[in-house]
């Protein structure tokens, strides 16, 4: 009887109600505050338990939580996620758990609340990325921030010559007719452009540092792109497996880098032999101006000799053409070791030694046909790929 007394007189689940507030994108790796918004129309003060069935990769600190609710009253609490894998994940149902005075019954209600998080691909080399750049207004910071002007083949202003001047630069006729030496001044050409070809077949699936070849790429692609719309270049993006599954148009707008991350946080590697040839043609097919194409792809021996070369005559006979991957240290490791104490260790070492020799064949036999390699450990690779790039502007050969 105090049973029933007490679930008659709690008050109904249906008058708690509950909205979700929280970013729409978010970066994988990226901390961001999610919100319940509650608020209670009964005429009775209520103890109430709020759960919220939150992905577990989202890494929520909490799920549900206990609040006393006073009559007509309304609270806000906070949680955090901290998302651990792409992709888009819709939150939906919470329940809603509502004690009787007496704390003898509950009475419990799901109802649904529909929101969705999509979570970037991760950026980890933002920071070093930005240090390879100008930042505007701090000339001094960045080690690349000379070559914005005085390094490219397109000519700005004619100025007075300087010790460290070249003479190859120096204006003769100018000179001549002001009585002191006078250089012509060169600056960076804008308005390039630079397309990015995104691997996403088996080879990239396999796990190097703990996560898939084709995430440390996207963190390439982050970073390339990010350095090419700071340079005032265009950009653009195809993703490709088996089939092309995503294309960005080039583009040289700050929003450009948020098109790309939208581009690539659905996708999921393809355990198919990529279609290089069918996407190389339609890449051509897309992005008919000259171009800095850079193809972000692993060095599997047998995918370059049977796939890779033969599909990257379409590109090399117009374009400049940046091959990339990213390499196992552990296998840099084995091949290395400090001490061979085993049997089985000299035979791990042996292959090792084997493996890196077939993947520097690999990278010689592309370098024959005029692309230029970039094979970097993670965390390396997108610094070294806007090295490269900072540096076939430099020298005009963009």
């Amino acid at each position: 009887l105090a049973f029933a007394v007490d679930a008659l007189q709690g008050t109904s689940p249906s008058k708690v109600m509950v909205t979700r507030e929280h970013p729409e994108t978010v970066r994988v790796g990226d901390t961001v505050e999610l919100a319940w918004v509650i608020e209670h129309r009964g005429n009775h003060r209520v103890h109430a338990m709020v759960s919220d069935a939150i992905w577990p990769s989202l890494a929520a600190q909490r799920r549900s939580m206990r609040v006393a609710l006073a009559p007509a009253s309304r609270v806000r609490l906070r949680t955090t996620i901290t998302p651990t894998r792409r992709g888009r994940f819709p939150l939906d149902a919470i329940t809603v758990r509502v004690t009787g005075p007496w704390r003898l019954a509950v009475r419990q209600a799901t109802r649904q609340v529909p929101t969705s998080v999509r979570v970037m691909p991760a950026y980890p080399s933002r920071d070093d990325v930005r240090r390879r750049m100008r930042v505007p207004r701090q000339p001094d910071v960045g080690v690349r921030a000379i070559r914005t002007a005085g390094g490219g083949t397109e000519f700005d202003q004619l100025r007075e010559y300087r010790p460290d001047d070249e003479f190859r630069r120096i204006d003769w006729a100018s000179s001549m007719r002001l009585q002191r030496p006078i250089v012509k001044q060169y600056r960076t050409e804008r308005n390039q452009n630079v397309v990015l070809l995104l691997d996403n077949g088996r080879v990239m699936a396999g796990t190097v540092a703990g996560a898939p070849r084709v995430e440390h790429a996207m963190d390439a692609v982050l970073g390339l792109a990010e350095a090419t719309v700071f340079m005032s270049d265009r950009v653009g993006l195809l993703c490709f497996d088996r089939q092309v599954r995503s294309i960005v148009p080039s583009g040289s707008s700050r929003s450009q880098l948020g098109r790309i991350a939208e581009a690539m946080y659905l996708l999921e590697p393809d355990l198919a032999e990529s279609a290089y040839t069918s996407a190389f043609s339609s890449a051509a097919a897309r992005f008919r101006r000259r171009s800095l194409y850079v193809v972000l792809t692993d060095l599997a021996a047998a995918t370059v000799q049977q796939a890779l070369l033969p599909a990257l005559a379409i590109l090399v006979r117009t374009h400049l053409v940046v091959v990339a991957s990213v390499k196992d240290p552990i296998v840099t490791g084995w091949a290395h070791p400090d001490e061979v104490d085993w049997a089985s260790d000299a035979y791990r070492q042996s292959a090792a030694i084997s493996a890196l020799d077939q993947r520097e064949r690999a990278a010689a036999l592309l370098r024959a046909t005029g692309a230029i390699v970039v094979d970097a450990e993670p965390g390396q690779l997108a610094v070294r790929l806007v090295d490269t790039y900072l540096e076939l502007k430099a020298s005009g050969r963009l």
